[in-house]
């Protein structure tokens, strides 16, 4: 059954991850995302794991931690793939199948000819490793419109072509709907078109990145034609509340996305 999962990131402040978890179970969710296995105190891993057992919560996905390392520059790959292999023993201790990866910024001096080939060739030698780890990793797509100017890979288009290039099922893509609402728009004939080849999806409320009810999407909708076509992964919230209790949007979103038949 595809199941909502809650990016603790965007919901309950500075609160430790382990806390921040335990409310995301008390919603009435069961699975949770995050965007680094690094941080402070708050990041507390053993403590998030701990939470986790006793609520039966789901780590689905978190951050390839790359120390800086850029998929657009052939020049990282040693470096991102040294990345992906010291992340991997933190994945398996959380029990995450799933990794988050990005691209990182443009290179001006290098053409997006060189920047798309060096994307690909970088995620075709991580394949076989996260493969043999057991890991699928899925490339993020962001909109250099509003959130990420700079950012190389603003086109869901773009992010499909290399997906099919690298061409390995431990390779995915990453739809985030308030991102590629905001890039090319034509949300559900783009998932349509494209979900063979989709790992997880974000969302958020278009414009704002405010809860899904507010903004110009149909999240009831969106949920219903994705569920009925089939997608049987995780779906993710990351959005930042509206109003100022963090507690009552997430329950009134578990209302919603459970009357799509979200699980």
């Amino acid at each position: 059954m595809p199941m909502i999962c809650v990016c603790v990131e965007a919901f309950f402040g500075k609160m430790p991850i382990a806390d921040k978890a335990r409310r995301v179970a008390e919603a009435g969710f069961r699975a949770l995302e995050f965007w680094s296995p690094e941080g402070g105190p708050e990041k507390d891993l053993a403590a998030l794991r701990a939470v986790c057992k006793e609520t039966g919560l789901v780590v689905n996905d978190f951050g390839v931690s790359t120390g800086g390392a850029a998929l657009v520059s052939a020049a990282d790959r040693d470096k991102y793939l040294d990345g992906l292999r010291r992340t991997i023993p933190i994945a398996r201790d959380l029990d995450c199948r799933r990794l988050i990866t990005t691209t990182g910024n443009t290179i001006p001096e290098k053409s997006r000819e060189e920047q798309h080939q060096a994307i690909v060739d970088t995620l075709k030698a991580a394949a076989p490793i996260a493969s043999q780890a057991g890991i699928v990793l899925v490339l993020e797509p962001l909109n250099s419109l509003v959130n990420h100017r700079g950012y190389y890979l603003d086109s869901g288009h773009e992010a499909a072509q290399i997906i099919e290039e690298v061409g390995s099922p431990a390779v995915r893509l990453l739809w985030d709907i308030y991102h590629m609402q905001i890039s090319h728009g034509n949300v559900l004939a783009d998932i349509e078109r494209y979900l063979p080849l989709i790992g997880h999806f974000h969302s958020a409320g278009v414009p704002g990145r405010h809860d899904l009810d507010v903004g110009e999407l149909n999240y009831p909708n969106i949920l219903a034609q994705i569920k009925a076509w089939g997608y049987d992964g995780c779906f993710g919230l990351e959005y930042w509340p509206a109003g100022d209790d963090d507690m009552a949007s997430l329950k009134h979103t578990r209302a919603l996305t459970a009357a799509a038949g979200w699980d």
